[in-house]
């Protein structure tokens, strides 16, 4: 009997399914083929599920969903230099066409034609076996666990919002949201040689983490109704409350925004300095109300931030092996490969002590 590769796919909207497929055999002789070991689940493999969309990405045939893998090659094409079967590595699931300008610029992240895993109509991680180009694979150091190469997905995101900001040693950091990316992004700056990195989020539980994974402190946004308030104006206030607690003079050197709530969206324009840069990597709604007005008077650089660019994934897999960041403190629960469905439910159900899920993969 023929070796076969199970796969947890998105049939439509809401319907996902156990499959047996055929193991999926090389494109050309650059690729390799990767027996996967470990898959962490992000919020868009949930966005997926449960609404068939990102903005123009749109479900129309099933995929396979995952895309935050680590594990070890089995196969390499015949003209494959940089793993070798029996590697374990790490997985960058995006490879993008290497011809456009923004491929040549290094700017790939933005190449219109990148086969991006789990985005439609890609097929993601969440198989036995998966099929990259061999240059978009990176070996992990012996010391580091097929958990810490899943990892290294969400600290490269972590590393290219940080690029994108330009951050320098001696800035103050101000980061909205604790959650995966935006403590990933605390630990980062604090690496690069920030001079405090200040994390917000609803959460007591995501404060109290962050305060301990890499935050110099961290601010628990009170909740209130503001009832009569004018919404603009309690997200100004809150701006310059943080501020003030923290002690960052005229404004944050660095904002970046992890979490696309419309109210930090606001604050952090608030709370950043005249000249000072703001980052936008949180996605929530399209559009939102914004202070324009402020970000033009205080002369704001601002950026949106996408994925990982050239440079990120190895600068990821260095960061977590010389152990400036230990991104497994982030794994809150780890489930088989037949507890797929139960691993994706327990993330959309947006618990206040689910930080992140793993998913082990079929042996």
């Amino acid at each position: 009997m023929s070796e076969i590769n199970p796969a947890f796919v998105l049939q439509s909207i809401k319907n996902v399914s156990f499959e047996n497929r055929e193991v999926p055999k090389l494109r050309d002789e650059w690729d390799v083929r990767v027996h996967i070991e470990q898959t962490g689940i992000c919020g868009s493999d949930v966005h997926y599920w449960q609404r068939g969309r990102i903005g123009d990405f749109i479900l129309e045939s099933p995929i396979v969903l995952g895309h935050e893998s680590s594990g070890t090659v089995v196969e390499v094409g015949s003209k494959v230099k940089n793993v070798r079967v029996g590697d374990r590595v790490a997985i960058e699931p995006g490879v993008p066409c290497r011809h456009c300008n923004f491929c040549r610029s290094g700017s790939y992240n933005l190449c219109a034609d990148t086969v991006f895993a789990a985005t439609p109509p890609w097929d993601g991680t969440l198989q036995k076996y998966y099929i990259v180009a061999g240059d978009y694979c990176y070996p992990l150091p012996a010391h580091l666990n097929a958990e810490d190469g899943a990892l290294c997905e969400p600290v490269a995101v972590a590393v290219q919002i940080c690029k994108v900001a330009e951050l320098k040693g001696g800035q103050t950091v101000l980061v909205l949201g604790c959650g995966p990316i935006g403590v990933l992004c605390q630990a980062v700056a604090k690496a690069y040689g920030a001079s405090k990195v200040i994390g917000v989020d609803l959460s007591k539980s995501r404060c109290e983490f962050a305060k301990d994974f890499a935050a110099d402190g961290v601010h628990l946004v009170e909740k209130s109704s503001n009832e009569g308030v004018d919404p603009v104006d309690a997200s100004r206030a809150l701006g310059e409350k943080i501020v003030k607690e923290f002690g960052l003079g005229e404004g944050a050197d660095v904002v970046l925004e992890c979490t696309g709530a419309e109210p930090c969206i606001q604050a952090g324009i608030f709370a950043a300095r005249k000249g000072g840069t703001y980052v936008q990597a949180g996605m929530g709604k399209e559009n939102v109300v914004f202070p324009i007005t402020t970000a033009c008077i205080r002369a704001l650089n601002i950026k949106g931030s996408i994925r990982y660019s050239i440079g990120c994934y190895p600068e990821a897999v260095a960061l977590i092996g010389s152990g400036k960041i230990n991104p497994s403190k982030l794994i809150t629960h780890r489930f088989q490969f037949e507890q797929a469905e139960e691993a994706f439910e327990l993330v959309k159900a947006g618990g206040e002590n689910t930080l992140k899920v793993i998913i082990q993969g079929v042996k």
